[in-house]
């Protein structure tokens, strides 16, 4: 736990928050079976994720005066969205101090994306209820994010690729594109959708993340490689 506050940059007053925060619910069923009651971490990752989204959009509101709001939902959308958690979960090596059930371990739950993400967003509310500070929190965050925000700018993650594709499907008469809802998973709190773009009926795009919203975007992004569009 010292090496991962040292990573973190933040030594907690309450260890047990850091522990819980790493904490899966597979570890806590096999403890709860021994007469062991374990808290976990899905709790703090409700609460990591909204710490997590007012503190992107703090930083987006004021280091982009000149860009839109769809633009600035955009970009959020991907700075917070499960694959970049898990890559600042790795960065952080952070599958190695999670405390999994033998069984999720076994199944290569160390280096789960959806287990690594969520794990993040629970450390941050575990940094927020201790230090009982937003900026502690953004001082841990924001040095590993912004490197991830300026790349989606760079690349153009802040297009609306929805209304790109359909500009193009529009150019043929007869087209029709739809984006299906292939499935929904997870608690109330933490919702993932995943989201077919069809052409005519024939799949050409896959999307997934936590709202339809953000899987759609997804979708249509990976479509448009189909018709040229990097």
């Amino acid at each position: 736990m010292e090496r991962l506050c040292d990573k973190i940059g933040y030594t907690f007053s309450d260890m047990s928050l850091l522990e819980t925060a790493l904490t899966h619910s597979s570890f806590a069923n096999e403890t709860r079976v021994k007469g062991i009651d374990t808290p976990f971490n899905e709790r703090l990752e409700f609460l990591g994720d909204s710490v997590l989204s007012i503190i992107v959009s703090d930083y987006l509101y004021r280091s982009y005066p000149n860009l839109p709001e769809g633009d600035l939902t955009r970009i959020r959308a991907s700075a917070v969205c499960e694959k970049t958690l898990g890559l600042l979960a790795k960065s952080l090596d952070l599958g190695s101090y999670l405390r999994l059930g033998h069984g999720e371990a076994t199944r290569g739950g160390r280096e789960r994306v959806s287990i690594l993400a969520d794990a993040f967003e629970a450390i941050l509310a575990a940094i927020y209820l201790d230090s009982g500070s937003k900026e502690t929190v953004a001082k841990f965050l924001l040095p590993l994010v912004t490197p991830e925000i300026n790349g989606f700018i760079e690349k153009g993650e802040n297009r609306d690729y929805k209304t790109l594709l359909q500009q193009i499907v529009q150019q043929e008469k007869g087209e029709i594109l739809e984006y299906v809802l292939i499935e929904e998973s997870g608690p109330a709190h933490d919702k993932r959708f995943t989201v077919e773009a069809h052409l005519n009926s024939n799949v050409i795009g896959h999307g997934a993340g936590k709202s339809k919203r953000e899987a759609e975007q997804l979708a249509a992004k990976e479509a448009l490689v189909l018709f040229g569009d990097k």
